[in-house]
């Protein structure tokens, strides 16, 4: 039986000197160093009985190489975490474990603004329109491809420009003879109504609402006063010596057949049918 008063493994003399137990079995200080003692996970030096040893999930280390795998901050008075058997302060963990911008590549903390995209994050001042280069932050913006823009730039490089008063169509408009409008600078060139989803006729390059275009532009039938505009009943125009009729107006003076596509007798102002011109 191992005599109690000399280490287990040198045999050297404990009276009067400090010693550790290990399985019950006296050990000298500079032996359990040697033989028994827990290896630091930092440095794999033994942790001696004579420094200060911390544990963590079956772990040891000396009390200075217990520190942050980032930062190396003195982590045994402080709150850490753990992500894959690392050690790391609060900070750093948040910071690690943050998405990362998809522009500047640095973590985006909890609390600091940002947008996310189609599965990607950036910080706001990092989500820039790529012609102009500014922040684009919460406003509204546009893509191309993988580009963004904020509105201005895209309207500028890609949008159609209307006719009328020269800036950028963002969306909708109307096109007519080829041409882009904004709807609210498709208007009638008399009484500036809108036309778009409505009638309408040319004049002259001018656009006329169907009013308008009555009552301003038409030719007036000889015979019943009215414009002739080309809507509805009596599209088709007859024209004679300056004078122009609906064609369902065009009819004999005295016994009114219709005279479209026939033959007739013009006496004075009065249109006739042959028969009734001959009878004079």
């Amino acid at each position: 039986m191992a005599d109690s008063s000399h280490c287990f493994y040198c045999r050297e003399d404990l009276a009067g000197k400090r010693f550790v137990r290990s399985e019950g079995k006296p050990v000298c200080v500079r032996c359990h160093t040697k033989f028994c003692a827990n290896s630091c996970a930092e440095c794999h030096r033994p942790i001696s009985v004579e420094t200060k040893e911390l544990s963590h999930r079956g772990r040891h280390w000396h009390e200075e190489c217990f520190r942050c795998t980032k930062c190396y901050k003195p982590l045994a008075k402080e709150p850490f975490n753990t992500k894959d058997e690392r050690i790391m302060c609060v900070k750093c963990c948040s910071r690690d474990a943050a998405p990362r911008c998809h522009s500047c590549y640095k973590p985006i903390l909890a609390g600091i603004e940002s947008v996310a995209y189609k599965g990607n994050s950036w910080h706001d001042e990092c989500f820039t329109c790529c012609s102009c280069k500014r922040p684009i932050a919460s406003q509204s913006f546009l893509t191309k491809g993988d580009d963004v823009y904020c509105n201005p730039c895209y309207d500028e490089k890609f949008a159609k420009i209307c006719v009328s008063c020269k800036k950028p169509i963002a969306s909708g408009g109307v096109n007519y003879q080829e041409q882009p409008w904004h709807s609210h600078c498709f208007v009638c060139s008399s009484c500036s109504k809108p036309l778009a989803g409505s009638s309408f006729t040319t004049h002259q390059d001018q656009v006329f609402c169907v009013d308008c275009y009555k009552s301003s532009v038409a030719k007036k039938c000889s015979a019943c006063q009215n414009p002739i505009t080309g809507f509805g009943k009596g599209v088709n125009v007859v024209n004679f010596e300056g004078s122009s009729w609906h064609e369902y107006c065009f009819n004999c003076k005295r016994c009114s057949l219709s005279l479209s596509n026939k033959r007739f007798v013009a006496k004075g102002q009065d249109i006739l049918c042959t028969e009734c011109g001959n009878k004079e």
